[in-house]
Parts: structure tokens; sequence; C-alpha cells
């Protein structure tokens, strides 16, 4: 096996493809997204990264609120129309059938049907050339309750979600482990050997003899 040499490029795959959306309830747009990701946990904190070009670039720049809706296969085909068509000429929320709810902690509306809607503040935008990026604080996530179990648990791999990569959508494939089952102490499967008991030794009875009796 060999390797090619390429030249430097973004080639970080596969990444999340998510829907953004913005603005309010009578002015709102959708952007797709795959440009996005985790800065830390505590404040909970994320970015997108948006060329300046963008119909939605000035709308999250003069508002300074944004909101990350996850995709799923059921969202693929909204996904990427949203991400190929502008809100310059178009409500892309009635288009593409999608529900608008005003945000719990923003005025932006989030994407109903999406399972895991992100609410967002930004915080900072830094300008990178073909790209600014929007850090922002995470200040509230609704989540779809038909994927809660009973202990309130969420299970987002039954939404179906997909995740971007060279140009194409896929959706994911099986689960091959959980954090740290690389180090996770395997437990002994193995049966406890059954303890063999030695037979109980037969005692023998022996049978009462009849006693001769004596000639007189």
């Amino acid at each position: 096996m060999g390797k090619d040499i390429w030249k430097p490029g973004t080639v970080i795959y596969p990444v999340p493809a998510v829907m953004v959306s913005c603005g309010d309830m009578e002015n709102k747009n959708i952007i797709t997204v795959a440009w996005t990701g985790t800065i830390k946990s505590d404040p909970a904190m994320t970015y997108v990264s948006i060329r300046p070009s963008r119909h939605s670039y000035d709308i999250i720049k003069e508002k300074g609120e944004f909101v990350i809706n996850l995709v799923t296969e059921k969202l693929a085909y909204a996904c990427d129309f949203c991400g190929v068509r502008s809100g310059r000429d178009m409500d892309k929320f009635e288009v593409m059938n999608l529900t608008a709810k005003k945000g719990e902690k923003v005025d932006e509306p989030i994407i109903y049907e999406s399972p895991v809607n992100i609410e967002c503040k930004v915080k900072q935008i830094i300008p990178l050339g073909t790209h600014d990026m929007f850090l922002a604080e995470v200040v509230s996530v609704q989540v779809s309750d038909e994927f809660l179990d009973e202990t309130g648990k969420f299970h987002f791999d039954k939404a179906k979600p997909i995740c971007y990569s060279h140009g194409a959508y896929y959706g994911l494939g099986k689960k091959l482990g959980t954090f740290g089952y690389s180090v996770k102490k395997k437990e002994d499967t193995k049966p406890a050997k059954a303890v063999k008991k030695s037979p109980a030794k037969k005692t023998a009875t022996k049978k009462p003899t009849a006693k001769k009796k004596k000639k007189k």
C-alpha cells in the first residue's frame, strides 16, 4: 500500500450536515451547513462557518442568534435543497413543508420536524477568509420525545441521522462500540465449573441371621 500526496485541503470527512434556521417568524430562513461542531462543554459552545455572500450571513450577524437543527434521512432532501437555493427568492419553510416554531431562548424559529434543535447566541465572529466563523453559546436544546425511552434517555440513532462526505449524504451504519469500550474490563462470561459430588457410599445392611437352637 502506498500514499498519494495532495495539496492542503479540508478533507476531514464525514462531517455533520445540519440545517441552520435564522431570522424571525415573519422573515425566516434556512441554510445548510457542513462546517459546524463542538467547541467546549461548559458552558456549551458550538460554531458555524458561513460565507459572507450567503443570505443567512447578514441575518445571523445582525440578530446574533441561530438554531442548529440536526438532520435525519427523512430530512435529507430538504437539507440539500436549503443548501443550493437562496432564501432571497423564497420561504424555504413553506416550499419544503417544514414547520417553524419560535425557539425557547431565542427569537429564531426551530425546524419542528428535526429531532434536535440547538438554540445558540453568537459570542464572537472570526473572519477567516472564505468563511467567517460564528462562535456561539448553546442556550437551549429541544429534543423530540418520540426518541426518549422510559428512563428519559435520548436515542438519536432511532431517528436515522445522516452525515456528509465528499459531496454526498450518507446514513449511519451499525454501532461498532461505545465510548471507552477499548479499555473496559471484559466480564468473565465463562460458566462456573460444576463441583462434582462424590457418590455416597452405600452401607451394606446385613440381614439378621436366625439363631440356631441348641439340641437338648
